[in-house]
């Protein structure tokens, strides 16, 4: 049954804790990242700012508010994308509607002299606790709120000590500026350092059917810990839905353009990764990104992906995929069937970055 599949040697599904629905939004499932309730997909905005090329920003705000009408209420956003316009896009597009939205964004790098959409003028990162008290005032002025549901630290600062970064986090909770934390592609220890300061309300990584890190060791720790789990990326940036097969399809300013993942010997063999995908697809009447964001959903009730978009159209998409059911042997010709990736997920520097 959807949930209960795992890859050999990698960790079970934790029992379901029961499916929530709330009631007026085209019937759309909640689950629970800790005691935080959201939407069961929610909508990664990056690309709407930043780093995926040229992004149209009236489709932007469009696309936020037609989440909200398909029951998509989970909305990702971070400091760095822009720096700072994609917090700006989203206060825009929640204006009059902000208790309807669960809010989640991230603080890693100084942004006191940043210039909104120049990433030169970004500075160090910085977990101190004196950042952490002084960035959230930025976030919530462009967001135009007076809180924020979930407070991620962005990656793990390798020169201050988690306890003191959480500590600080857990004194904006205290003072109702943050109403849930979280932390982003942080190692499994860190995770247990973290979570003895505050409790953590969701760690945010990487994961789809072609990076399945977090299974070793970051998704049962969040499992054991009743930590709720938000898969980046679940559609492989694009690549698995289909959306391009060569990096010379996107724009200019794209970073996939240079991705491990997306170039040289590496790209021709994940072609025919994401050709399986397409072909298991279609077999079962779906689109090759509504079989990957089911295959997340599929791996436990604590799970909660949120694939990025910049169109409704693609919205519309990947939100019909809360409807797909995975059979126990879909998922096992899935996992019998799709090659291994090519390529790490990120550059050497970004690599380093990660599982701290």
């Amino acid at each position: 049954m959807p949930g209960e599949f795992r890859r050999s040697g990698g960790p079970a599904a934790r029992p379901a804790a029961g499916r929530h629905r709330k009631k007026g939004w085209d019937d759309m499932e909640q689950r629970r990242l800790r005691d935080l309730e959201v939407s069961a997909i929610g909508l990664g905005c990056m690309g709407m700012s930043a780093f995926y090329g040229s992004a149209d920003q009236e489709e932007g705000v469009k696309t936020i508010q037609r989440a909200l009408e398909l029951g998509v209420d989970f909305i990702d956003t971070a400091q760095i994308y822009g720096p700072l316009t994609n917090e700006l896009l989203i206060g825009r597009a929640i204006k009059g509607h902000r208790d309807e939205y669960v809010i989640a964004t991230k603080f890693n790098y100084r942004m006191d002299d940043a210039v909104p959409g120049d990433m030169s003028t970004v500075g160090r990162q910085d977990g101190s606790a004196e950042h952490v008290r002084s960035s959230i005032h930025g976030s919530l002025k462009r967001l135009g709120t007076d809180h924020i549901d979930l407070y991620y630290q962005h990656r793990v600062d390798p020169n201050v000590p988690i306890e003191e970064t959480v500590g600080a986090m857990a004194e904006l909770v205290a003072e109702g500026k943050v109403r849930h934390i979280g932390l982003s592609e942080a190692s499994a220890e860190t995770i247990r350092r973290a979570n003895a300061v505050h409790p953590i309300a969701a760690v945010q990584t990487e994961y789809s059917m072609w990076s399945r890190d977090p299974e070793a060791a970051v998704l049962p720790t969040c499992r054991e810990l009743g930590i709720g789990f938000v898969p980046y990326s679940p559609l492989g940036r694009g690549f698995l839905a289909g959306r391009f097969t060569s990096p010379d399809e996107l724009d200019e300013g794209d970073f996939r353009r240079s991705g491990p993942r997306f170039t040289g010997e590496n790209l021709q063999a994940n072609l025919r990764l994401a050709q399986k995908v397409k072909e298991i697809a279609a077999e079962k009447g779906v689109t090759p990104a509504q079989l990957a964001i089911a295959w997340v959903l599929a791996q436990g009730d604590d799970l909660v992906p949120i694939p990025g978009t910049k169109r409704r159209t693609y919205l519309e998409q990947n939100a019909g995929a809360v409807d797909v059911e995975l059979t126990k042997d879909e998922l096992e010709r899935i996992e019998a069937e799709l090659p291994e990736p090519a390529g790490e997920r990120y550059d050497e520097a970004g690599m380093r970055a990660l599982n701290r």
